[in-house]
């Protein structure tokens, strides 16, 4: 029965010598538009052809937003403890590990203090490849710390939100970080130091409920989910059909929650513009 016999020909390549293609060289949108890497980085990781913006860390946002790239990082030692000796299908102080080694961060938050056109800013960005950005004692803390450096220098401020909401590993300690950052912000404005909240994809739960909604303006990127609770559970919770684009940030700027939606190449001369405006100086063009 030879016709079951694999004949081998010269014209074949062994499988041992085959060389795949090395991954990260196309990235596919949702709406199944194939972009090569270095021309999706090139263009601040927005697609060109559906204007899809892919979600991107702090590494990226202190590149686009601090002048040259040029910033000081603080507090970046910090790191999470686990209060309540956690576990669930893995302990809590395994997820910190490994969500450590993974990102090469302590927590899921960054602050640093640099120039943006010409200005001096602190940003604090989270970064949703750590535990879903989730708001530990770590990241409350650190936005705290941040603040009263603002306050100290007299700087503005600017959060970037990416984050699932609250890190529930930490239970109560998680959810005082709420409060603990929203009685901040309120130090921040009696000191009439301007702060600019920027929501990306996603920006919900305990964010939105905090921090996130604060903002003297608060800002997102195009296509964001904004909110609470997720669609799927305020559609079975109501039982009702959910409007089209529901949590976006087109709808919620619709909605009066959003003084403006914009594209991430715009973002550094829009919230310079704001910071501007809230201090009442001649805007930059």
């Amino acid at each position: 029965m030879s016709w079951f016999k694999r004949i081998e020909k010269g014209i074949l390549t062994k499988t041992a010598e085959k060389k795949d293609i090395p991954k990260g060289l196309w990235y596919k949108t949702p709406t199944g538009k194939i972009v090569d890497t270095q021309e999706l980085a090139a263009n601040f990781y927005v697609s060109p052809e559906d204007e899809y913006h892919v979600r991107i860390g702090s590494k990226e946002y202190f590149e686009l937003l601090f002048d040259d790239n040029h910033y000081k990082e603080f507090n970046s030692n910090l790191k999470p403890k686990d209060f309540l000796k956690f576990k669930d299908s893995k302990k809590y102080s395994l997820r910190l590990k490994e969500s450590q080694k993974k990102t090469g961060y302590k927590d899921a938050i960054r602050t640093a203090v640099g120039k943006s056109m010409g200005k001096q800013i602190i940003i604090a960005c989270m970064d949703f490849n750590f535990i879903g950005g989730s708001i530990g004692s770590v990241v409350g803390e650190k936005i705290a710390l941040a603040i009263n450096k603002a306050i100290d220098l007299r700087i503005p401020l600017l959060i970037i939100s990416k984050s699932g909401g609250a890190r529930m590993m930490e239970g109560a300690f998680s959810l005082m970080q709420l409060a603990k950052t929203s009685a901040k912000l309120a130090e921040l404005s009696e000191k009439s130091i301007p702060y600019i909240s920027l929501c990306t994809d996603p920006t919900t739960g305990g964010t939105t409920a905090s921090f996130a909604m604060l903002g003297d303006i608060n800002i997102a990127e195009p296509g964001a989910l904004i909110g609470f609770a997720g669609p799927r559970v305020i559609k079975d919770t109501t039982g009702k059909e959910l409007p089209k684009g529901f949590q976006t940030s087109e709808f919620v700027l619709e909605k009066g929650f959003l003084d403006f939606i914009s594209h991430r190449k715009n973002l550094k001369k829009k919230i310079n513009q704001y910071i501007d405006l809230i201090l009442n100086q001649d805007i930059r063009k």
